[in-house]
This record gives structure tokens, sequence and C-alpha cells, in this order.
């Protein structure tokens, strides 16, 4: 049983686990390492990399040519788009959604602080609390991007609450951002199993791992940016959760400078139908449409 991974240790962290519970089934897996063009690539920003599948695709590749027999990928590195010859078997179940700042609090950040991300969905909530922040990328591991808070210039960074709960270093969150007003990125948070189309015998055992709320709940967030299109790079996020047999879906659009956030929030039983539903419902009924084609870039 191979695993295609990438070699980071947040993603060789997700990956052994997912190893750990195959061996649970009485299975003897292996990892097979994937350097993806995200990885090599340390000087884009992240946002121009968006929809592309940077972090995914090669570890794709090692499942379509047979080195590997499943891929373990962050959901929220996914296209919104399935590959072909490839199916999303589900999620395991889900970890913390929320996203944490590392140097101080929101509130206690002077005016005009300097704060570190690369992500235009993150630049965006914030601005619209605190336009008075000033914003520069962030790449790298998790461990390189805690480190850029060396820099004398930079007051606080922006990364997943999930990572750094799985590396063991919540020590180092300064505050953990309210997921109801902070919307997380498509997936965030929810570790995916994928293997190839044709493969019966992995697809049955992935099953086996998968937990259904995770990933009925990440299928409507991923409709959801799929129906804006699979190369969105505007600052977009979108949140479901389930009770009983009803989802909500609370999902965001917003310009990069975050001036204008249009919101919205849904509830349904049907995953895909949910998530068309407010993409649906944010384009044409509270404008979202025109933000979406106007292409605006982002200034970090």
């Amino acid at each position: 049983m191979r695993i295609a991974t990438r070699g980071s240790r947040l993603a060789r962290w997700q990956a052994e686990t997912v190893a750990t519970q195959l061996k649970a089934l009485g299975h003897e897996p292996e990892l097979v390492l994937v350097k993806t063009e995200g990885d090599r690539d340390q000087q884009s920003p992240i946002w121009e990399l968006a929809g592309r599948g940077v972090f995914v695709k090669e570890v794709q590749a090692a499942v379509l040519d047979g080195r590997a027999d499943l891929a373990v990928h962050s959901a929220k590195d996914l296209m919104s788009i399935p590959t072909i010859g490839l199916k999303i078997i589900g999620c395991l179940k889900r970890g913390n959604v929320c996203d944490s700042l590392i140097g101080t609090r929101l509130h206690e950040l002077r005016d005009g602080a300097v704060v570190a991300t690369g992500s235009v969905r993150r630049k965006a909530q914030l601005s619209n609390i605190r336009p008075d922040l000033h914003f520069v990328g962030l790449r790298g591991n998790i461990e390189t991007r805690i480190g850029a808070l060396q820099s004398a210039e930079i007051d606080a960074i922006v990364v997943a609450a999930a990572a750094l709960e799985r590396l063991g270093i919540v020590n180092v969150i300064s505050e953990t951002l309210d997921e109801t007003i902070f919307v997380p990125q498509v997936g965030q948070g929810a570790i995916a199993l994928e293997c190839r189309t044709s493969d019966e015998t992995i697809g049955e055992i992935l099953t086996n791992l998968i937990d259904l709320n995770t990933s009925e709940c990440v299928q409507a967030e991923r409709s959801f940016l799929a129906e804006l299109g699979g190369g969105c790079d505007l600052p977009v996020g979108a949140h479901a959760t389930k009770t009983g047999e009803v989802m909500t879906l609370t999902a965001v659009i917003a310009t990069h400078d975050g001036s204008t956030i249009i919101r919205d929030e849904k509830t349904g039983r049907h995953p895909a139908s949910l998530g068309k539903d407010i993409a649906d419902s944010l384009l044409n009924d509270k404008g979202g449409a025109s933000l979406l084609y106007s292409r605006e870039r982002p200034e970090m």
C-alpha cells in the first residue's frame, strides 16, 4: 500500500496518520515522497499559484502512473475540478478549521502593524476589521514561516491552527481567530484521500478511514468553489458544519483590500446542491459577480 505525499514535515505527519490507520486494518503501507511545483517554486506569491494545484499535481501523477496506490492531500490544496483518472474517496475527521495569529493578538497589534501571510483571503478579512494593517507575503514550511517573526519589520504572521496542532507547536499561537468571523479556506483542516478511479479495491479500503460528516462538509465547500471557477484568485472562503442531517454552509467573496466582503449562509441536506446554491446567491443576488470578474490584483 504505497502512499504518495509531499515531503514536508506537515505532509509527512498527515501521510503517516493515514499509514497508522491502514496498519491497524492489517495493511503494510509505505510512503512515496514527491516534490511538487509549489515546493520547488519558493519565489512566486501563493496567491499567484491559486487554483493551479501546484501542491498536488505531482503527487497525483505518482498515483496515476502506478508509483503509488493512493495520495494524501491537505484538502485545501486540491483543485475544485476533479482530476481525470482519480477519485477523492473522502476525508479523515477534520481538525481545527481556524486561522491563527502568531506574534500578538489582533486587538493588540499597533496601528499600521505589518502582518505576513501568503493568503489573499486572510489579508482581505483582516483588512476588513483592521484597515490600518500592512501586509507582506509569506512562503515556506511552518517552521520557516514562524521564523519570519525574527524580522524586526514583521509584527505577526497568520497560519492554519490545524498545522500548528498537528506539529505540536501550539505554544506559539497568540490568538485563534473565530471561524464565524474569519471564514476559513475551502477544505481547511481536512485531510483528503485520493486513488485511481479504476482501483476499486483501494477505494473500498479507504472508505474505512473517512469521516462522513467531514467528507460531506468539504464536498459542499468544494462545490461552492467549483461554481466560482477552478482558477478563482479572489479572496473567498467557505465553511460547512453538519448537525444531524442538516448542513449549514457559510461563504464569503471579498475584494483584495477587504473594503467589500459579501457573505451568505444557507442550510440544506445535499452538499453539492448547497455549494452551488450559495455560490449562485453570492454571485447573482448579492452582487458578487462584479467582484469575480473585475480581477483586481492584490498589493502584496
